[in-house]
């Protein structure tokens, strides 16, 4: 999902970022927006009784499982009838779950849905404790009887890779009394977050600017992104800008401290469970080898260059004597096109004709209505995700308003449906999921696939800037300043594993170091911007997370590169490649189903062609431009 709209990216807005904010196509009644533009729920249930009977159905069969423990370790029959009935339970938790949250999102302001969607969230709480008994008691069985146990019948097959995992991080699970003395300072651990979510929401207090039209307002986010992506006035945004980050400078020395309780907590977690530091711990959950963090993070900051000159080439479009952090979001050109939805959805749809008749096909399912939920109404969530009901369908959330960025985000999100509908349909329910390493490949190159598209579908010079611009600001925004920000997790949470303090001062140091380090002489100093560490809420809710969308925009790249580059015999073993790592969900680690698919992350090669992508885009702006001026 696309970069500050949609659950599986980040929701934050970046100075470096580009993006444009319009008024957006919007019913004041959900009711006057046609049947084919809205989610149609009734595929799910047919309504609340039916939704309640299922709920009914989900606690009976809790308490089932729940009385099975002590039996796992007893034989296979047991086991193989705990993970059925584990299975029956979660693929019914998908159906009672997103049918009061997408009721919810669709309109806030449904009082039913909301007092639902509680009653369901407290029922998780229960499941979680009616199966939490499961995974430590099947570690008590040897692994060599396990083994025994999982030949022994062939349906143990699906589950074999979520057990074998088990075992493989068993290192790293302690005894009982241990495990128990941790659980005690488990409701703890989210304390930094809950701490950080208040202080930037329910008691922050942005100040008001005045602009240059006379209009006033607070520097608020929205405001503040809306400023730096719309307005021409450079004074204008260096106003909101410094009134924006004063208000995290004003209490860096807090921001530090709640920081630093995080950097602790994770090395303590990771000492805890013998891991030997806080990234390693980290990355065990997916196996993913640390010098994958590593490699990225050294190869992006060797090669900067593309992106310092896509910024003197901005500071050249836009005419600016000195070019600031708050001037990395306005458009460079003024293009104010318009594309109806109808149009769009046939862009998109023509763009996946590489990806093969059935590949297109199946987009083109998604988009004949029920699935996608398309314009704003008053109530309605805003952004854009897509999301899964296992034995349904994907259903998507768009907030259509006409603009390229939108167009773009129609791909994006299409290409998230299309993987999860490809996994359901090749894998068993317990394979089917995907992790976050990989669930960005599939957008992103969606993304790659539209580009060339639109791009071979206009001569107006204006309009491929525009399109150059999108694409390079995905790379700017998703790639490079995300492995900014990994850099600066890794080397903060490093002081903490070296015993050193980690102050204010310390980490605003980190910072200003990156930015030279990336933008080298480009971009003037602008102090405030080296406390950004203090606006980021991934840095304090998900530790060591943001790396994942540069290195599934690696993946992309690399995906995309060779399929381009193949020759053309070749392109169908590209194309088989790529779609078998969107139909195996999560039926292997995502480090050895990228490698299926022709990617090796321990390598600079994926990252490098992502480099390189930016560079070739750079390039054609530069011609663009020229013919522009030549017009």
């Amino acid at each position: 999902m696309r970069t500050a709209k949609c659950t599986f990216c980040l929701i934050f807005l970046l100075v470096f970022s580009t993006g444009h904010v319009f008024a957006q196509q919007s019913y004041e009644n959900r009711a006057d927006i046609p049947s084919e533009y809205k989610w149609n729920l009734g595929d799910i249930y047919p309504g609340w009784a039916a939704w309640e009977t299922d709920m009914g159905t989900l606690q009976k069969k809790m308490d089932v499982i729940a009385a099975m423990k002590g039996q796992v370790k007893l034989g296979p029959e047991n086991l193989l009838k705990v993970l059925l009935m584990q299975d029956d339970l979660d693929q019914l938790s998908y159906k009672v779950y997103r049918y009061p949250q997408l009721t919810r999102d669709s309109d806030s302001r449904d009082q039913t849905a909301g007092a639902n969607l509680q009653k369901v969230q407290i029922m998780f709480a229960k499941f979680g404790t009616a199966t939490s008994w499961i995974n430590p008691e099947i570690l008590e069985v040897p692994w060599a009887t396990m083994e025994k146990w999982l030949d022994s019948d062939s349906a143990f097959k699906p589950y074999r890779f979520g057990i074998s995992d088990l075992y493989r991080q068993q290192a790293h699970v302690l005894s009982e009394d241990r495990e128990k003395l941790l659980s005690y300072f488990a409701r703890f651990n989210g304390t930094p977050s809950d701490i950080y979510g208040s202080i930037t929401t329910a008691d922050i207090d942005f100040p008001e600017v005045i602009l240059s039209t006379g209009d006033s307002l607070h520097a608020t986010y929205a405001n503040y992104s809306r400023v730096l992506a719309t307005n021409t006035n450079q004074e204008d945004r260096r106003k909101i800008f410094e009134a924006h980050y004063g208000v995290f400078k004003s209490q860096h020395n807090t921001y530090a401290s709640i920081y630093n309780s995080v950097c602790q907590r994770d090395w303590a977690g990771a000492q805890a469970r013998n891991y030997t530091s806080s990234l390693e711990a980290a990355l065990d959950n997916n196996n993913v080898p640390v010098s994958v963090y590593e490699n990225l993070v050294s190869t992006v900051k060797a090669h900067t260059e593309p992106l310092q000159r896509y910024v003197r080439l901005r500071k050249k479009i836009l005419g600016l004597e000195k070019y600031h952090s708050y001037d990395g979001s306005i458009p460079v050109v003024e293009f104010n096109k318009t594309y109806p939805y109808a149009e769009a959805r046939e862009e998109v749809l023509a763009s996946v004709a590489p990806l093969g008749e059935s590949y297109q096909q199946k987009v083109a399912k998604a988009l004949q209505g029920g699935w996608i939920d398309v314009f704003e109404s008053k109530g309605k969530r805003a952004g854009a995700y897509s999301t899964n009901v296992y034995g349904v369908h994907p259903y998507m959330l768009l907030n259509y308003n006409g603009t390229l960025d939108y167009v773009f985000t129609l791909g994006h999100e299409l290409g998230h449906t299309l993987h999860t509908l490809l996994a359901n349909e090749n894998q068993p329910f317990a394979t089917a999921g995907y992790t976050i390493f990989v669930a960005e490949v599939a957008s992103t190159f969606n993304e790659a696939l539209l580009l060339d598209h639109l791009l071979a579908q206009s001569e107006d010079p204006k309009e491929r800037i525009a399109l150059l611009q999108q694409s390079i600001s995905n790379i700017t925004g998703t790639f490079y300043f995300q492995t900014l920000l990994a850099d600066y997790e890794l080397q903060a949470h490093k002081l903490a594993e070296e015993g050193k303090p980690i102050t204010s001062e310390v980490l605003t140091a980190i910072m200003k170091d990156l930015f030279k380090a990336y933008y080298g002489n480009t971009t003037e100093e602008d102090e405030l911007l080296n406390y950004v560490w203090a606006r980021i809420p991934h840095l304090y809710r998900s530790p060591f997370y943001v790396y994942q969308y540069a290195t599934c925009f690696a993946s992309s790249a690399q995906i995309y590169n060779n399929l381009m580059e193949a020759p053309e015999a070749d392109r169908p073993t590209e194309i088989s490649r790529y779609l078998n790592l969107l139909k195996a969900g999560g039926s292997d680690y995502p480090m050895e189903l990228l490698r299926k698919a022709g990617v090796d992350l321990t390598k600079p090669e994926p990252v490098l062609a992502v480099i390189g992508q930016l560079d070739a885009l750079v390039g054609q702006m530069e011609v663009e431009v020229g013919r522009l001026k030549d017009k």
